[in-house]
């Protein structure tokens, strides 16, 4: 889409305007001129006006900015529409996700583009979308459809399991990956909820272009009543306080740091909604002294998607003592080829950095502690030179010797969200108890969001399959972060997905299980005879 994309609010059905726009700036324009790209921006949000005026080079796109009374609008028509949406058969719901998979393949390039401009690497781009084409795929979806009915022939009695919709879910996407998780909200609506999307300022565009531009014309097609999914956009903060204290509201998706998740889960349960959790990662991958080294190392550098910036991607890995020297050469080899760059290069995984300051906090406690940094460590321009001012970092492979004290070490223990890999090599030679320990080391994970292991031993196999409760997912000589049918792509236990955290299927998270008994008729019943003739 080379013209600027412009979107206005979507509220019952009709497009709105809003108290002004946010202006999204082109990434690599940004990149280029940070300062004036900026100043450019300010200066078209301040003057506001439908048509902006001057030069717009370097903006992407824009979005209407919504009011409190907005907000309001929004849930009320959510709500009015909550009873029609939900007594549409199940079949007809079940349309919206092959439709929307067709809708999200004619207009690929649209999408890719838009992302590409909100800054993600396309490699990242297309990851993202690969997860929204598996969550829409035909496999995930008659997956989902023998979830939300089943009918059984019992004795006396014809019995159902149903699972009913909540009502109106309200959905908080976070601003790194805004589009792909906003996704996860079109699985609400085919359990028969309505929904409210709430578009970060940060980085609308893209929740914009899959809300306004496929999924409403989708539900429009099915005939869905206006109100079944509505689009607002504004600050995070003032937006989650009135979905809290609105009666309109049944359900909250929200996505972000854990501590902050957490909290504000419990004071969804205190407002008497129901709390949907995608918080923080800190992944573990395994690999053990059989396994593939090539097929490894690749699943480890998956960690640098988004400079880590991705809560699903590996943060942590364990190495078997007897392969570690040989795979962290390769490794470091590998990591020391990755570049910045600007988004739309197809070679570029890394993208800049948030938290930098972090990243060098985290990297001085490793080295307090006595781990090895390997490479890495150094900030750096968008053509790749060093730069104290940079806003990208190089790859960095820390070496954490000893399992037994490795959580001391802040990045290993803690989500790292910048391109820093924990590296942590066991000093237990049996292989009996050192299974038993990284079984034990992987549960013990205050996060869970995803896991994976690489071993050609099936017993090490079955071992990490029965035994490895903590995280929403196994992957097992598979890449790390990859999606496959009928599994969720989200979702995990502790700090990831609070007390009641699991993998995730938002279809069955906002709607809940019913049983129905309806008794059998008989001659003697129909005719009103009493119960034993």
């Amino acid at each position: 889409m080379s013209a600027m994309y412009s979107c206005r609010q979507y509220i019952g059905g009709q497009d709105r305007s809003g108290t002004g726009w946010t202006y999204c700036l082109d990434a690599r324009a940004f990149l280029a001129d940070p300062r004036a790209s900026f100043t450019l921006k300010r200066r078209l949000e301040l003057t506001g006006g439908d048509s902006p005026e001057g030069d717009t080079t370097g903006i992407v796109g824009r979005v209407a900015l919504s009011s409190p009374q907005d907000v309001t609008d929004a849930l009320q028509a959510a709500r009015a529409a909550r009873r029609e949406w939900a007594r549409t058969d199940l079949d007809t719901r079940m349309e919206l996700g092959p439709r929307l998979h067709a809708a999200l393949t004619a207009r690929y390039d649209d999408l890719l583009g838009i992302l590409i401009s909100e800054g993600h690497p396309r490699r990242l781009a297309e990851w993202e979308i690969a997860g929204m084409l598996m969550g829409s795929s035909a496999e995930t979806v008659a997956f989902y459809r023998s979830q939300l009915e089943q009918r059984f022939d019992g004795p006396g009695h014809s019995l159902a399991l149903l699972r009913k919709p909540d009502g109106v879910v309200c959905l908080n996407p976070p601003q790194n990956a805004a589009a792909a998780n906003s996704f996860l909200g079109t699985a609400a609506l085919g359990a028969g909820n309505t929904l409210v999307v709430k578009a970060p300022r940060t980085a609308p565009l893209g929740v914009a272009f899959i809300y306004r531009e496929l999924v409403a014309p989708v539900l429009d097609e099915l005939g869905a009543p206006p109100g079944t999914v509505n689009l607002v956009s504004g600050a995070t903060r003032p937006m989650l306080r009135q979905w809290l204290t609105s009666p309109y509201v049944d359900d909250i998706m929200f996505f972000g740091d854990s501590d902050v998740g957490l909290e504000f889960g419990e004071k969804c349960v205190a407002h008497g909604k129901k709390p949907v959790l995608e918080l923080s990662g800190n992944d573990c991958l395994v690999v053990w002294n059989d396994a593939d080294p090539d097929g490894a190392v690749e699943a480890l550098l998956e960690c640098f998607y988004g400079s880590g910036q991705i809560c699903m991607v590996p943060k942590c890995a364990i190495v078997h003592p007897d392969i570690a020297d040989r795979l962290l050469a390769g490794l470091t080899a590998r990591c020391r080829a990755l570049r910045p760059g600007y988004p739309d290069d197809p070679e570029v995984l890394l993208s800049p950095v948030l938290k930098i300051d972090r990243f060098h906090e985290v990297l001085a406690d490793a080295e307090r502690h006595g781990c090895q940094v390997l490479c890495g460590g150094e900030r750096l321009d968008v053509d790749g030179r060093p730069s104290l001012t940079g806003t990208f970092l190089e790859p960095t492979v820390v070496r954490v010797d000893g399992l037994r004290d490795a959580r001391r070490v802040r990045a290993v223990r803690e989500e790292t969200f910048f391109p820093l890999l924990a590296v942590v090599v066991p000093d237990e030679r049996d292989e009996g108890e050192l299974l038993d320990s990284v079984v034990e080391f992987v549960n013990e994970n205050e996060y869970g969001l995803r896991n994976s292991l690489w071993s050609a031993d099936d017993k090490v196999i079955d071992t990490f399959s029965r035994e490895v409760v903590n995280a929403g997912l196994l992957k097992v000589n598979d890449s790390h972060i990859g999606f496959v049918p009928y599994l969720g792509t989200h979702g995990g236990t502790g700090r990831t997905g609070g007390p009641f955290g699991e993998l995730n299927y938002p279809i069955l998270r906002t709607s809940r299980l019913q049983g129905v008994a309806v008794a059998k008729r008989t001659p003697d019943t129909a005719q009103g005879a009493p119960c034993g003739g």
